[in-house]
């Protein structure tokens, strides 16, 4: 079977391995769709990792189980999500699912972007159904819709708020469009881009705003007439970023930090200003089991669809040019999709079948 390996940042490889074989309790997922996340683009982050088969936003179809496995039988179609938790720690029973051991030490065997993978027991915990009504790329959504889910309930966001959203690539759109869903009474979009800006008010952003030379504070000031933003979704991983975001912070503000920085980079902060003005930081890394599920909900009910999302698809044989297209302006979700060993052998013994009846 295909898998896409990186080895470095934009160093991504079609490979040939062998077709990964279940366990007793394992099953075994033929993939269809997979798409690339923003973590991806961030070179410190696969640098550590690499070399690696990357994707964790998969969608497949159930091809073979272990003889020891239940809860799902070949045919069915499914979202996997590539950690989940143990349910029984002390993390947790307190809902915080991503400091569970099991969810750090879980993954997909070999990586989403494969023809097939292995799902293991504890995967299986955080493995979803598809509804009929939704499309692959609608699946593939789930685990990026259940990071912005996680990210504005930390935030403690209630209804009439202001929010403001720093970066419009695929994250920031649905997180415009989550907290439109949720009763904000304004969201607010800041890119460096125009095109990005302009194209935040088909997520529900009221006002989009292009940030050049630092002059994000005085737009968020005069779009909120002063009182600045009660919620900030701080997309950047950068420390510029999160400090352009605590100051466009209102009283009693929360700032969210959305993406990682990089090892060693340091934040420095007045802890003056922090405790008389209350802000909050925030910071919410990736999603659990709750946040999938109410993820998936939100999808059906049209929240967010693929159609408005996804911008791209590729072939996998085509991922390298597909890493590149989804760092570009124009792009939003760019997805890989498969043709799997399976249709390439429905194709010959079709092809076959119709050379014999010649």
């Amino acid at each position: 079977m295909l898998v896409a390996r990186v080895y470095d940042f934009g160093d991504i490889r079609v490979e040939t391995v062998e077709r990964p074989k279940p366990g007793p309790r394992d099953i075994l997922v033929r993939t269809r769709a997979c798409g690339i996340c923003s973590s991806d683009f961030l070179p410190w982050y696969i640098r550590r990792k690499a070399p690696l088969v990357f994707g964790h936003e998969p969608v497949g179809v159930v091809a073979e189980t272990g003889v020891h496995a239940r809860g799902f039988r070949p045919g069915e179609r499914v979202f996997i999500h590539h950690h989940a938790p143990c349910w029984s720690c002390a993390p947790c029973r307190r809902a915080e699912y991503v400091q569970c051991a099991t969810w750090r030490a879980s993954k997909l065997e070999p990586g989403g972007m494969a023809e097939y993978f292995i799902v293991a027991p504890a995967n299986q915990r955080d493995t979803l159904r598809l509804p009929d009504n939704l499309s692959d790329l609608d699946g593939v959504l789930i685990e990026p819709v259940a990071c912005a889910v996680k990210a504005l309930r930390r935030a403690g966001l209630k209804p009439g708020e202001t929010v403001l959203v720093m970066g419009l690539g695929v994250m920031g759109m649905i997180n415009c469009a989550l907290a439109r869903h949720l009763g904000a009474g304004l969201v607010i979009g800041a890119d460096l881009f125009a095109q990005r800006a302009a194209r935040a008010r088909e997520f529900g952003a009221d006002v989009g705003l292009v940030v050049a030379a630092d002059n994000l504070v005085e737009q968020v000031n005069e779009a909120t007439e002063g009182a600045m933003a009660d919620v900030v979704i701080v997309g950047p991983g950068t420390v510029a970023a999160l400090r352009a975001g605590i100051a466009a912070a209102g009283k009693g503000a929360t700032v969210v930090q959305f993406t990682p920085g990089p090892p060693g980079e340091v934040l420095e902060i007045s802890p003056y200003d922090l405790y008389f003005n209350e802000t909050r930081i925030v910071p919410s890394y990736s999603c659990g089991p709750d946040d999938t599920r109410q993820a998936l909900r939100l999808i059906e009910a049209g929240v967010v669809r693929a159609t408005q999302l996804v911008t791209h698809q590729f072939a996998l044989t085509q991922v390298a040019q597909a890493y590149l297209s989804a760092q570009k302006p124009e792009a939003l979700k760019v997805v890989v999709t498969f043709e799997t060993d399976k249709t390439a052998d429905d194709a010959k013994r079709a092809t076959r079948a119709a050379s014999d009846g010649s």
